[in-house]
Parts: C-alpha cells; structure tokens; sequence
C-alpha cells in the first residue's frame, strides 16, 4: 500500500472548496486507499492550523476539521521522528521532511510550491496535489 503524507495546505484546500485535494482527502485517505504517514509535530500543526479563526467564514469548517482530525488520528501511523533535517527554508516545513524520512513514504503532496522547491527527499517524491493524483494515486 501506498504511504502518503498531506502537507496542511492540502487538508485546508480539501476542507474549503471542491477540489483535487478534496478527492485525495475523502476518496484516498480516508477510506484508507493509501496509509498515511504522521508524527506528533505534523499533527500539532494541523491542529493549530485548522483552529484559526479565518476558516470560520467557510461552512461548516470547524466541524469537518474536527472530524477529519479525529480519523486522521484514528487511521494513521504515527512515527517517531529521530532526526532533524534542514533542508528547507521555511524550517517549519522541515517536520514534512523529518516525517518523509522515518517513515519512507512514497509521496509527500503539498501545495506549497514556493518552499518545497526539492522533488524528492530521500525515498519521498514530493508532488502538488494534481502530480499526485493524476500520475500516482491508485486508482479504483
């Protein structure tokens, strides 16, 4: 099975419009076509991220976060993560990096195209959300 990391702009994107991050959300995540990579400080970060109070303005986003919070946490492997990598320029975004790392996962999907400027990490193929979908997601 495939292992897929989400940065937190692609959960954001899946949660506030109708979208391809939306299909890899509902149709892959969570119905667990693909096993989804997690560490502790990924998470923290989509917690946080979810809870700002600028997602209010959109339907029911608080309550889709949560849910989706919740069976990310139920569904996932956790990872401990035992290295620090720097790599990235906005070093926040290393975590992703840090995660790809110990879990070798397959695919890291981010939309965040200005800071992940690296195609691959390691094992990890790092793809906008429409790359992965269209050219890696499994499909059926």
């Amino acid at each position: 099975m495939q292992k897929l990391i989400l940065d937190t702009n692609v959960i954001v994107s899946a949660l506030i419009s109708n979208s391809i991050p939306t299909k890899i959300l509902y149709e892959l995540v969570l119905t667990k076509k693909v096993e989804t990579c997690l560490s502790e400080e990924v998470f923290a970060e989509y917690i946080e991220v979810l809870n700002r109070d600028k997602f209010s303005k959109f339907t029911n986003f608080k309550t889709k976060a949560e849910v989706v919070l919740n069976k990310l946490r139920e569904i996932s492997i956790f990872y401990k993560t035992n290295r620090k990598i720097e790599v990235l320029s906005d070093t926040s975004d290393n975590k992703f990096l840090e995660l790809a790392a110990v879990s070798a996962a397959d695919y890291l999907t981010t939309g965040n195209t200005l800071d992940f400027t690296i195609t691959e990490f390691e094992y990890t193929r790092i793809l906008t959300p429409r790359e992965y979908w269209e050219n890696y997601a499994p499909k059926g």
